[in-house]
């Protein structure tokens, strides 16, 4: 803990990089940031091991701003390498929903670094939300006015109901990665993830399957009209200069098979 409240100004901390790759076209479409700690004394420590630390002390509402602030910053960076834009997911924690300055930080965020706003993507957590649904629709009904993307992350962990779903300003669903897993000998899994995308698509949302490893798992969410995908089948998360990289040979050699 006393090595967390130090880590920002001892500039131990950096974001890697997921791409999210259009399932139809192939093309990367999407990107999410990914927090890392290396700390001076301690070493690697895993997201696991600090993001609950940094809840649980609200550290994690100035490095969740810095995260923000640097996912947006580097979004634009690419844009002015000549790169083409793509949309930023960035986690927000229930501290962060919760704190009183989200909007303004983001606001603030979104006009400093000159990010359009529709090119960031917040990501909460299905049972975070379902916590009480009452007090977060009018926060993400506020952020969404903004111009902000909204995504549930995890879905189909937090029981949450069709009839609730349909109530939040939300734009995208991440099938969580234990429905994806065993995919597709996986019946019960199977028969989960085909009624989440239809679901998706019978509200208009994008439909993201997260931890896809294997060239089944992307054949079968092809079959059921998945919209996009992530996982290490395609990408593991990877430092700012390799996801360029990654951008700039993937989007140019998937445009050349089609001139």
């Amino acid at each position: 803990e006393t090595n967390l409240r130090h880590a920002l100004e001892r500039n131990e901390l950096s974001l890697n990089y997921q791409a999210k790759l259009d399932l139809k076209t192939r093309a990367i479409t999407g990107v999410e940031a990914l927090l890392r700690w290396n700390s001076r004394y301690l070493g690697s420590i895993t997201p696991t091991q600090f993001i609950p630390i940094a809840e649980e002390t609200g550290l994690i509402v100035p490095i969740g701003r810095w995260v923000i602030k640097t996912a947006c910053a580097q979004n634009v960076s690419w844009q002015q390498q000549g790169l083409p834009p793509v949309c930023m997911a960035v986690n927000l924690s229930l501290r962060q929903l919760m704190n009183e300055n989200l909007l303004q930080d983001i606001e603030t965020t979104l006009k400093e670094t000159g990010m359009l706003p529709n090119l960031l993507e917040l990501e909460v957590t299905e049972s975070m939300v379902m916590h009480n649904p009452a007090h977060f629709i009018p926060i993400l009904s506020k952020i969404k006015n903004i111009g902000v993307r909204l995504a549930i992350d995890d879905f189909g962990t937090g029981y949450s109901s069709l009839a609730q779903i349909k109530n939040f300003p939300i734009d995208t669903i991440k099938v969580d990665r234990s429905f994806i897993r065993n995919l597709p000998q996986d019946l019960e899994n199977k028969a989960i993830t085909e009624a989440i995308i239809v679901m998706g698509k019978n509200l208009s949302l994008t439909v993201v399957a997260e931890g896809v490893e294997t060239k089944e798992q992307e054949n079968f969410l092809k079959e059921q009209v998945c919209d996009e995908m992530q996982g290490f089948y395609f990408s593991k998360p990877v430092e700012p200069e390799s996801f360029a990289e990654l951008l700039r040979t993937h989007n140019d050699n998937f445009k050349n098979q089609f001139n």
